[in-house]
């Protein structure tokens, strides 16, 4: 993530936008009676505490600082628009209308880092696992940065590259942001959106072995959310990593 995230300007608009609500509920005390403002203290004590509560919760369960801050600014934004209700509903209906704003306007940043991963091209993955002189395995991160979810997990595969590659692991990202015609060629559809990415796929000498989400064309059933440990125990890293250092 960047450094600074407030230079972001999808962190910077909801920064804004949670600040004005300062400044909408100290000009508005004068306008409201005693028993709302009762209430609405009440509710805001309340909001808070959820809020604390949630971020414990979340801050254990979630593997990425890109996953929590995402989910915690969910939930901020419902916190917002209930408590405006309290003081006027228009005031929660315009707070609706900047949320769905930013979210069409911005998106929020990505990982940027690779780890050991690299970054390839679909004409320099395919000569790779054709020569056949490089790693015995390629995992490959199929995204596009135009997708919330790759978005989301942008962090993970980075991370396990660091964790678990090796001479015979090799970790590789194409985006297919860039080069939408290759998704064909890796079984990849692209139609109604970005819902097939990010799509990671185990390579074994140019082979495919298997490849998660598994996707159920008919049935488009629902996989779990991209996570370091859903990836490890898909793809059996923990066992390729022992077989390399017992030189298998």
């Amino acid at each position: 993530m960047n450094p600074n995230p407030l230079s972001e300007p999808y962190y910077l608009l909801h920064f804004l936008t949670f600040f004005s609500y300062l400044i909408t509920r100290t000009s508005a005390t004068s306008l409201l009676s005693p028993h709302l403002i009762h209430r609405l203290v009440y509710r805001e004590i309340q909001a808070v505490l959820a809020f604390a509560l949630l971020a414990a919760f979340k801050i254990v369960r979630d593997e990425t600082w890109e996953a929590f801050i995402s989910n915690m600014l969910f939930f901020a934004k419902i916190f917002l628009v209930a408590i405006s209700l309290i003081m006027d509903y228009h005031l929660a209906l315009w707070y609706m209308v900047v949320f769905s704003v930013i979210y069409l306007v911005t998106q929020p940043p990505a990982f940027e880092k690779l780890g050991m991963s690299s970054r390839l091209t679909p004409l320099q993955l395919e000569t790779l696992l054709t020569e056949g002189n490089t790693s015995r395995f390629w995992l490959v991160e199929f995204r596009a940065l135009c997708s919330s979810a790759c978005i989301h997990a942008s962090r993970c595969f980075p991370e396990l590259s660091v964790t678990y590659s090796n001479k015979n692991l090799s970790f590789g990202i194409v985006d297919l942001g860039l080069f939408p015609n290759a998704a064909e060629k890796f079984g990849i559809s692209l139609s109604g959106g970005m819902n097939q990415l990010p799509t990671y796929i185990l390579f074994e000498n140019a082979t495919e072995v298997t490849r998660f989400p598994e996707w159920d064309y008919e049935a488009k059933a629902s996989h779990p959310p991209v996570t370091k440990r859903v990836l490890s125990r898909h793809f059996e890293l923990d066992r390729h990593l022992l077989e390399y250092v017992n030189g298998k």
